[in-house]
C-alpha cells in the first residue's frame, strides 16, 4: 500500500466517455510511473448511457490504481468533482478532463510544485485550442463577468487544478448544493501558483457541451457564487426613476408652453419600457428565489449507485 502522505489522487469526471477511459488511464499511468509519482485515479461516472462504467470496472480489476464511482443519473460535472474529492485518499488531488484536453504531461510539474509547498496549483490556459471565434468571445465575456463579481481573477481559469488536502477539506466544508468549483477553489485561498498549459485537441468523441448548456452553466454559476445580478434590479429602478424625472420635466414644460404632444404614443412606449424592466427584474428575483428553494430543500449533490476499487 502506498503512503498517502505523498499520494496523488487524480479525479476524472466522465460522461459517455467509453472510448477515452482506457486511453486516458494508460497515458497518465505511463507519464506518472516514469516521473516516479505515486498516484491513484478515481473515475466518476456521471450517469453515462454507454459502456463507460463497465470499462472503468474492467480497469479497476486489472490495476490497483483505478477506483470508480457511478452516479444513479447525470448530476453534472461540479457534482462529479466534489464526489471525487470526498472519495479521494491522496495527500493532494488533481482534477482533469477525461478527453485529455488537460495535458497529462504537465501533471509531474504540478506535483513538483506541490512538493515545493504550494497548496493550490492552478492550470491556466495559455491557449484555448481550436474554438470558434464566437465561443471564444462568449467564454472571455463570461470569465470577465465572473472575475468582476467574485473579485477573483478567472480570465484564464480552468478545472485543471491540483489541491492540497487542506484546500480539499476546506472545499468539502462548504454547504452549498450547487458549488462552482472553478471559483471556489480560488476563493478558499491558500498558497497558490499558476502553471500555464495549452489546451489539447480532442481526438476521440465530441464535446458534451452545447451552446445552450454553456449559457445555463454560466448563469447558474454566476448566480450561485454572487448576488451581483440582483444589483441589476436596483440599477434598472434608478434608471427608470431618472427617465421619469426627465420625462416629467419635459411634459410639464410642454404643457405650460402650450406645445404638449398627444399622449397615446407616449403612453404605449412607457408601458412597453416599464413592462420590460419589471419582467426582467422579476426574472432575476425569481431565479434567486429558485436557487434559495433548492438550497432549503437540502437534497444531496449526487447519489452514488455503484463503486469499484473502493
Amino acid at each position: 500500500m502506498q503512503e498517502n502522505s505523498k499520494l496523488l489522487s487524480i479525479i476524472i469526471p466522465a460522461f459517455n466517455e467509453q472510448d477515452n477511459i482506457q486511453r486516458t488511464f494508460h497515458t497518465i499511468r505511463q507519464i506518472l510511473n516514469t516521473a516516479l509519482v505515486p498516484f491513484e485515479i478515481l473515475f466518476v461516472d456521471d450517469g453515462s448511457k454507454d459502456m463507460t462504467w463497465p470499462r472503468i470496472c474492467e480497469l479497476s480489476r486489472e490495476f490497483d490504481e483505478i477506483k470508480g464511482i457511478s452516479f444513479s443519473r447525470n448530476f453534472g460535472k461540479e457534482s462529479a468533482i466534489f464526489a471525487g474529492l470526498e472519495a479521494a485518499s491522496g495527500a493532494c488531488c488533481l482534477i482533469m478532463d477525461c478527453d485529455l484536453q488537460h495535458p497529462p504531461a504537465v501533471v509531474p510539474e504540478m506535483y513538483r510544485l506541490w512538493l515545493d509547498g504550494y497548496e493550490v496549483v492552478e492550470g491556466t490556459k495559455s491557449s484555448r485550442g481550436q474554438e470558434s471565434p464566437f465561443h471564444t468571445v462568449c467564454a472571455k465575456g463570461f470569465y470577465k463577468i465572473i472575475s468582476k463579481v467574485t473579485k477573483v481573477n478567472m480570465s484564464d481559469a480552468s478545472d485543471f487544478k491540483l489541491l492540497d488536502r487542506r484546500a480539499v477539506d476546506a472545499l468539502l466544508l462548504l454547504p452549498e448544493r450547487a458549488p462552482f468549483f472553478r471559483a471556489l477553489s480560488s476563493w478558499v485561498g491558500f498558497r497558490t501558483v499558476s502553471l500555464p498549459f495549452e489546451v489539447q485537441e480532442r481526438t476521440i468523441g465530441s464535446s458534451k457541451w452545447s451552446m445552450w448548456s454553456l449559457v445555463k452553466y454560466a448563469i447558474r454559476n454566476i448566480t450561485s457564487f454572487s448576488g451581483a445580478p440582483m444589483q441589476v434590479v436596483t440599477f434598472l429602478g434608478w434608471l427608470m426613476l431618472l427617465a421619469s424625472v426627465v420625462l416629467g420635466v419635459q411634459s410639464l414644460y410642454r404643457y405650460f408652453s402650450g406645445t404638449a404632444l398627444e399622449g397615446f404614443t407616449t403612453v404605449i412606449l412607457l408601458q412597453l419600457i416599464i413592462g420590460s424592466v419589471l419582467m426582467i427584474s422579476l426574472g432575476i428575483i425569481g431565479h434567486y428565489i429558485s436557487r434559495i428553494y433548492d438550497e432549503i430543500k437540502g437534497r444531496p449533490r449526487y447519489i452514488i449507485s455503484k463503486r469499484c476499487g473502493l
